[in-house]
């Protein structure tokens, strides 16, 4: 019996020890499996701050959006209107005054129901007369496509955001500052006409306008200077390609050709601005356009015979010059957003020049195509005044396939 128990004794002690290692062996594996799940939670933690991270750096501001939206959106409403349905009120009784102002009411007519033309595209005639003031409705439709791509510009950019272009990298500064500067000189311009609108009834409806382009310009100034100052944390210093420094502009080509074109543009917006009705010899058959824009009506050069015809009777026009001088105004600003992207905004040290170009050169591409198309419209009418548009036709549809070529390819 005795030497019985001494042989089951070391068997048990062996069961006993084979529990103890299971047991342990099973306590690690438990304690590995969650220290397993942990790091994958870790992970995953991680990851989600990441893409949080990322989400932040790349899209604009929630809040910036939301007021580019309202304030813009309203212009560009507007703008549109004066496009397509010239002299049409959409606002009430204030904006009803201003279409008076401008006498954009005399190209708006409804008698005929849905059938009337109602300042739409077919409005424009193919012949210009006394009557149909083919001169004017031509100002009123550019002044409408001048100011959607103005407006364009500020809402482009944000709404259809370029994969390449991120906010934490400053890829959006140029144009916040640039569209800022474009609203302080509309709402200087306003400022400037207040007595005269004010007096026609339409004071209410230039506040309106004035107080949405302030209100965006503050807004924007503010986000482009807290972005400035963060840039610094994100990106750096890459290898630019063969033949670009730093200090490159983004593309030659297009500095060339918006020199050409634009500069062009911005020469006779800048005479129809400061100094509206004065010839310019240099330009061909100037005189003709001035005439054919109703020009001599409303600022008729001094000590010629259009000073002494139309001299007493110009301040009745005023009207007319504002909206000519709102036409001028828009143009110079598009142009002012062409010249920043192609000589203010240089290749820098982390490459970002080009992605910060583009995103004025898709808008201005936009903005000029439809310039391009409302001109086309008018060649028939401007020719039967003894005006050849064909030459403005060309250069802008070249700086329009330029800016859409290096902007969206």
């Amino acid at each position: 019996m005795t030497a019985r128990r001494r042989v089951k004794e070391p068997e048990t002690v062996a069961a006993v020890s084979n529990e103890a290692e299971n047991s342990s062996v099973a306590k690690s594996d438990r304690a590995l499996m969650l220290k397993e799940k942990k790091h994958r939670h870790a992970d995953a933690e991680l990851e989600k701050r990441k893409a949080n991270s990322l989400r932040e750096m790349h899209f604009a501001p929630m809040a910036l959006v939301i007021s580019i939206m309202i304030c813009s959106g309203v212009m560009w409403v507007m703008a549109f209107r004066d496009v397509f349905a010239t002299g049409s009120s959409i606002l009430g009784p204030i904006d009803d005054a201003m279409q008076h102002f401008t006498k954009s009411t005399d190209f708006f007519e409804e008698s005929k129901g849905w059938k009337s033309q109602q300042g739409g595209l077919s409005t424009v005639k193919s012949a210009t007369t006394d009557d149909n003031n083919m001169g004017g409705l031509f100002v009123r439709k550019m002044a409408g496509a001048a100011s959607l791509a103005v407006h364009s510009q500020k809402i482009v950019p944000f709404i259809f955001q370029p994969d390449g272009a991120h906010w934490a990298r400053g890829h959006f500064i140029p144009v916040l500052f640039a569209s800022a500067l474009g609203n302080v000189a509309i709402a200087g311009f306003y400022t400037i006409y207040a007595e005269d609108l004010k007096g026609a009834g339409a004071g209410q409806m230039s506040m309106v306008i004035c107080s949405l382009l302030l209100v965006e310009a503050i807004i924007m100034l503010g986000y482009a200077i807290s972005a400035s100052r963060g840039k610094e944390k994100c990106g750096g210093n890459v290898k630019l390609p063969a033949g670009k420094t730093p200090n490159s502009v983004p593309s030659r080509i297009v500095a060339r050709t918006v020199t050409i074109a634009s500069g062009a543009i911005a020469f006779i917006a800048i005479r129809d601005l400061f100094f509206p009705g004065q010839i310019i010899t240099l330009i061909p058959r100037d005189d003709v356009y001035l005439e054919w824009t109703n020009a001599f009506f409303h600022s008729p050069p001094p000590g010629t015979a259009e000073a002494e015809e139309n001299g007493l009777e110009a301040p009745l026009y005023v009207g007319d010059k504002f909206i000519s001088q709102l036409l001028a105004m828009h143009l110079l600003i598009s142009c002012f957003h062409k010249f920043t992207s192609v000589f203010l905004i240089r290749t820098g040290k982390d490459g970002s020049g080009e992605i910060k170009s583009k995103n004025f050169w898709k808008s201005q591409a936009l903005g000029d195509g439809l310039l391009l198309f409302i001109l086309r419209l008018f060649t028939s009418a401007a020719k039967s005044a003894s005006l050849d548009i064909r030459w403005h036709l060309m250069m802008l549809g070249y700086e329009t396939f330029i800016l859409a070529l290096y902007g969206f390819v």
